[in-house]
């Protein structure tokens, strides 16, 4: 008989709004019973508030590059230099947007860079430094606060080629494995799979996002039934997900 698993996911209610030194595990721990095995998924929203990753554009001076993309796409300079500075490459420049290609490897809009949901007006949240890094801490913090095994997510909006709408994504992840890879496995009709990765992380923070109301407030929650894919060490991360710019058919 087949076995089909079950996923449960559950929002995290009653945190604050974190700011530049909070510890975010300890506001998951007071606020949530954490279990053996649980996926704690976080927004990246929540992680650059408490990493101090907020830029007030009244404090930011563009550069001439900027003021030329700003001119071209109608955007405040100021934006723009922010976005040139936290990106390694610009792909494309149309439509009010810049498709960026973020340090950390990420083809996302903007370079994630994001005015919502901000205690001040004028001020951005810039992506985290490292959000494997980050979501390594936050695990590791867990674990002694609750002695358990947990995996833990960063999570982040992007666009979709071909498709419209935003879907949430792992863009930071530890213990959890961020592909499951059935190459080499058969299907069920015993025909062999040459190219199935599961994206397990990607999938674990969309299901995350289901819950979570945009203006409430709630930038966590937690994903259950997925145990079998929680690891005791924090494994490869996120990185792990991003195709290598020498695959990218579509660059």
């Amino acid at each position: 008989m087949t076995s089909h698993r079950r996923i449960e996911v559950v929002p995290v209610l009653g945190l604050p709004e974190f700011a530049a030194g909070d510890s975010v595990a300890a506001a998951v721990c007071r606020a949530a019973k954490i279990l053996e095995g649980d996926v704690v998924a976080i927004s990246q929203k929540a992680v650059s508030k408490a990493e101090g990753r907020l830029r007030r554009l009244v404090d930011v001076e563009p550069g001439d590059e900027a003021r030329r993309l700003a001119a071209e796409l109608d955007r405040d300079a100021r934006e723009i230099e922010l976005i040139l500075s936290e990106s390694a490459a610009v792909l494309r420049a149309e439509r009010g947007t810049l498709i960026t290609r973020t340090r950390h490897g990420f083809v996302c809009a903007n370079a994630g860079i994001d005015g919502s949901n901000m205690p001040a007006s004028g001020t951005v949240a810039l992506l985290p430094e490292d959000p494997d890094g980050s979501a390594r801490r936050i695990r590791a913090e867990i674990r002694e606060r609750t002695g358990r095994k947990v995996g833990v997510i960063v999570t982040d909006s992007f666009g979709r080629a071909w498709r419209v709408g935003q879907s949430e994504v792992a863009i930071g992840c530890a213990g959890l494995e961020p592909l499951d890879d059935w190459r080499g496995r058969t299907d069920s009709a015993g025909r062999p799979l040459a190219a199935t990765l599961i994206a397990i992380a990607d999938q674990a923070a969309a299901a995350s996002d289901l819950v979570r109301d945009k203006t409430s407030g709630t930038p966590v929650s937690i994903v259950r039934g997925l145990s079998n894919h929680v690891t005791a060490a924090d494994g490869p991360g996120a990185a792990a997900i991003v195709r290598p710019e020498a695959e990218d058919l579509f660059l």
